[in-house]
């Protein structure tokens, strides 16, 4: 028996600039490039995507299963303009947090233009309003000013430190209000 997808599971939305669409085994070439920035292993952290191969498994493994049971998850960034792949954002579970938290990642070469802002404040009300999560959380590397100062521009509020399981770094931890 396999479980029935959600119907929110293929929706597509909207920015200004931008249209979020749920990452696909299509986009493979583009994890693998995004995933193996050095900022992304910087603030992010190393996810072992180490081939192709490896991205659709992460694609198809850890980004699929949740978006198809929950409806929500994690979203290829295009430019409405050029059609450009520009980065991801997304709202997920993760293992050590009682909330699901955002997370989003941007090639350096579109950072700057504000387009995380646009998409994380865009998959904030995707979460609140149309799936009625009563809070969102999000944690950052210590060093990670710029995205610090995006979290508390989307108005949440730093509250801890935290050490996610199996990791050792410890991060800041935010939360709505």
């Amino acid at each position: 028996m396999s479980l029935k997808k959600h119907p929110n599971a293929d929706n597509t939305y909207e920015t200004e600039r931008l249209i979020l669409r749920p990452m696909s085994r299509d986009d493979r070439d583009f994890v693998f490039e995004l995933y193996n920035r050095p900022k992304f292993i910087q603030h992010i952290g190393n996810r072992n995507v180490n081939s192709i191969e490896d991205a659709e498994n992460y694609i198809l493994n850890r980004f699929a299963p949740q978006i198809e049971r929950l409806g929500f998850g994690n979203y290829l960034l295009l430019t409405k303009d050029r059609n450009e792949k520009v980065g991801a954002v997304g709202i997920f579970e993760r293992e050590g947090l009682d909330i699901v938290d955002i997370g989003y990642s941007l090639l350096e070469e579109f950072e700057g233009k504000g387009y995380a802002f646009e998409a994380a404040q865009k998959v904030k009300s995707i979460g609140m309003d149309e799936f009625g999560l009563s809070k969102i959380s999000a944690i950052i590397s210590k060093d990670n000013v710029s995205s610090q100062k995006l979290i508390e521009k989307l108005g949440l509020r730093f509250k801890k430190h935290v050490t996610l399981p199996g990791e050792t770094e410890e991060l800041n931890y935010y939360e709505t209000e």
